[in-house]
């Protein structure tokens, strides 16, 4: 179902109880890529034995939690100040790898709008860019959200401090 050019199914999803985020695992790639890493996971969606994975809750157009979108834009930004070639991908290009990319802009200039981010991003990548209604509210909603990411962090550190 598609409302105002937005997928909802995202709210139709049918949750697997007891069911973890996708696991991934991270291969380091030292000596010969210093700081590279490679994923390696099971199949998404998979249906194997005793095996039950959910297909659109590995795959979904979801929104990350803060922590995981500042971790991303963490690395993208350690990666571009290093002049290193940068990708960011998701299964269609449209959804969750534009998300990260639209929170970057907001990153990087406080005069980019969540709205001018957005469209920024549906300019390049055609209008489907942005895909459900979670990930456009996640980028209205980015800035505010750093920022108390960043005071419980900054509580988090004084405390342990102490």
């Amino acid at each position: 179902m598609h409302v105002a050019g937005f997928d909802s199914s995202d709210e139709e999803v049918v949750e697997e109880e007891g069911e973890e985020p996708l696991p991934l695992s991270w291969l380091p790639l030292s000596p010969v890529y210093s700081s590279a890493f490679l994923g390696v996971c099971s199949l998404p969606g998979c249906r194997f034995k005793d095996v039950r994975r959910n297909l659109q809750k590995d795959i979904d157009g979801d929104a990350p939690d803060i922590t995981t979108c500042c971790t991303i834009l963490e690395e993208l930004r350690s990666c571009l100040e290093s002049n290193r070639k940068t990708i960011i991908h998701c299964y269609g290009g449209l959804g969750r790898s534009c998300l990260i990319a639209a929170c970057l802009l907001l990153q990087l200039s406080d005069v980019v709008t969540p709205q001018q981010a957005i469209d920024s991003l549906r300019d390049l990548r055609g209008s489907r860019a942005i895909q459900t209604i979670k990930q456009y509210n996640f980028i209205h909603d980015f800035r505010e959200n750093v920022a108390a990411h960043l005071a419980t962090q900054d509580t988090v550190q004084r405390s342990v401090s102490r």
